[in-house]
């Protein structure tokens, strides 16, 4: 059995099945997708990529089947789908996930085609493992692939500490050894057991800082909707959607400097849009919370045709309402199964902080943004 170096996790055996798959070009693309895509231009040392944070999530799988006591060739299975279940991420992964939903309609755990499509199918079936058994456990379905996807998954678990590791801040710190080794399945439910309320509460509170300080910064997500607007202008010039989702990093952002130059050459050199609104909950009207993305984009046109700047100058990014997934996370209280928004008081807290940190952007060159800003006030009715 091999076993790779990993900066967190220190060595990671792996199975014949992991040594095979690992070789494949579809896993080692996920070299050169950033984990953290546009934060790097926050956090410079924050350049780990998916490859990285999939081999730490098929380690904890490991660790967590041999916990729960799931025996070959089941565990065998989940180790696969843990190594894989990043591969259906297009170039600078979440960052370019919606546009490729909305031209495929499908998401980036959806990965049975893709599976299909690849040598992934063959060195899976050589190991006597079901693609599509694989592709379930994926999409969080079934008992084992709440291990996977879910609430207490393993990949929460390992990017958590990772983001925290290579972005060098402290907030995403957890006990994932305790968390993995006191997981228990109790009536077809991965649970905590008994005396974890503290051990869920701390998941939940890395998820909640590491979301304000590192995942939604306002620089990483004014770069995001830069790349995402000049990712929409490449896809309807000359790229199909299929050539795009199969893009590094690199190869992305190549072709956004050769043919969607004014962005792209702004994101490389980090010449990024600034602030022109920036607005709370409590002065958005709760219509505005609910904006599609082609209802964001009338309206940075109309606010910039109000301002009388170019409409390319202008985005508006109007982030999902906050919610804590991991507040649905199963612990066992006095012998019963509880969610944990009904065991801990610090659930509501968080939920109210991340309300409180919940802004609405628009973003213009900043020699434009006074009158990008005033424009927006009027447009979107802001108190």
């Amino acid at each position: 059995m091999n076993a790779i170096k990993d900066s967190v996790h220190d060595w990671i055996p792996l199975d014949p099945v992991a040594g095979d798959l690992i070789d494949t070009p579809a896993v080692q693309r996920l070299r050169h997708v950033k984990q953290l895509s546009t934060v790097q231009l926050v956090y410079p040392s924050a350049n780990h990529t998916r490859f990285e944070h999939s081999l730490g999530v098929y380690h904890l799988a490991d660790r967590a089947l041999e916990s729960l006591g799931v025996d070959e060739p089941q565990a065998q299975t989940v180790r696969a789908a843990a190594l894989l279940h990043d591969i259906g991420h297009g170039p600078y992964g979440h960052q370019t996930e919606e546009i490729i939903r909305r031209e495929t309609g499908r998401d980036h755990d959806e990965i049975g085609e893709l599976l299909i499509e690849t040598e992934l199918a063959g060195v899976l079936e050589a190991h006597d493992i079901a693609p599509d058994q694989v592709a379930a456990l994926v999409r969080g379905e079934g008992e084992l692939g709440q291990l996977v996807s879910g609430e207490l998954d393993v990949d929460r678990m390992d990017y958590l500490v990772r983001d925290a590791h290579h972005t060098g801040v402290p907030y995403g710190t957890i006990d994932h050894g305790r968390l993995v080794h006191d997981l228990r399945f109790v009536d077809g439910q991965l649970v905590l057991t008994e005396g974890n309320v503290q051990t869920a509460e701390s998941l939940l509170l890395a998820r909640a800082l590491m979301d304000g300080i590192v995942y939604r910064h306002h620089v990483s997500r004014i770069a995001g909707k830069m790349l995402e607007r000049a990712a929409e202008r490449l896809l309807a010039a000359d790229i199909s959607v299929d050539q795009f989702r199969r893009m590094a990093d690199h190869d992305l952002l190549v072709a956004l400097c050769e043919r969607v130059s004014d962005l792209g050459e702004r994101i490389e050199r980090r010449d990024l849009y600034k602030r022109a609104t920036w607005a709370g909950l409590e002065t958005v009207p709760d219509a505005l919370t609910e904006l599609s993305r082609a209802d964001e984009r009338q309206a940075a046109r109309e606010i910039a045709d109000r301002a009388g700047v170019p409409r390319e100058h202008v985005l508006v990014d109007v982030p999902d309402r906050p919610r804590l997934k991991e507040a649905r996370t199963r612990v066992v209280v006095g012998g019963v199964v509880q969610r944990l928004e009904e065991a801990s008081k610090l659930v509501g807290a968080l939920r109210d902080t991340r309300r409180a940190g919940w802004r609405l952007g628009v973003y213009a060159p900043a020699d434009k943004t006074a009158a990008v800003g005033r424009a927006a006030e009027e447009i979107l009715g802001l108190a």
